[in-house]
């Protein structure tokens, strides 16, 4: 079970690692203009010249596929920092200084958590209109709650200790409590629920792009290019196969990789385990 655990870790790294350096160093692996339509050429298969076929307009495939991933991956990762940010700041002043503050902030993540996630997130891109902005706004909106739950549960655990008590006998300012303190003392949970939420993030993005509420066109994106790809699915369904595999993949290892880390930073989990 271990070696088969530390299998599925290595694999889902090496994943990340090819899709990531792969979007970065898309001008220089690009074999093709990803935005240049050439009609004479639509609809190819796979072949030595492109590699996984043309679409609908004559465009590579490949080179599109290189480019797209950058859209997915700087996107959650945007929405994932933003969030976290959003749910950390409410999440420690819930929890650290209580009362009226605290059934506040409990009151409105109960409502925010109590709304159908993709519902919330398609009716906020279409309000304000398909455009990026309102996509890494949808996806905050829809995402800092979960994220302020878990730290104010983890601070208010944490504000009860022993050695918090006695900083604050020593004349510690709740600033220096909660920067020097409280924050390291979240670090590991942080991390994992931040590689959890990218992964998830990538899923949203994809959903709404798809719906033709995130990136549009002609930018690349695997979502959109699945999208194009609907009315083809018959006579060139490696229009679908192909993006819908680097999603699936991407998805999958991100998951991969939150998982082992949750394993080995969590304390609890990881006791949980070996029993």
């Amino acid at each position: 079970m271990i070696n088969l655990r530390k299998t599925q870790l290595n694999i889902a790294i090496f994943i990340i690692c090819i899709i990531v350096g792969a979007s970065i160093f898309a001008p220089i692996l690009a074999t093709h203009n990803p935005y240049e339509p050439n009609m004479a050429i639509r609809l190819q298969g796979p072949s030595l010249q492109h590699i996984f076929g043309t679409d609908a307009l004559g465009r590579d495939m490949y080179s599109r596929i290189l480019y797209g991933g950058r859209a997915s991956m700087l996107l959650s990762l945007a929405a994932a920092v933003l969030s976290l940010g959003a749910g950390l700041s409410v999440g420690i002043l819930s929890g650290y200084y209580g009362g009226k503050l605290d059934i506040c902030v409990t009151i409105i993540s109960n409502i925010f958590q109590g709304i159908p996630g993709a519902c919330f997130m398609i009716a906020i891109a279409g309000v304000m209109g398909a455009s990026i902005e309102s996509l890494i706004l949808a996806l905050v909106i829809t995402s800092w709650a979960g994220f302020s739950r878990i730290v104010r549960a983890e601070v208010i655990g944490l504000k009860e200790e022993p050695f918090i008590e006695g900083l604050r006998c020593l004349g510690c300012s709740d600033f220096r409590i909660i920067v020097r303190h409280i924050l390291p003392n979240l670090f590991n949970k942080l991390v994992v629920l931040f590689t959890i939420r990218v992964g998830r993030g990538i899923l949203s993005v994809a959903g709404l792009s798809f719906l033709g509420l995130g990136v549009q066109p002609p930018t690349p994106d695997w979502s959109t290019m699945i999208n194009d790809a609907i009315m083809y699915y018959r006579s060139s369904a490696h229009l679908i196969i192909i993006p819908g595999m680097f999603i699936f993949l991407l998805i999958y290892s991100i998951n991969v990789l939150g998982d082992a880390l949750r394993d080995r930073l969590d304390v609890r989990f990881s006791e949980v385990r070996k029993w």
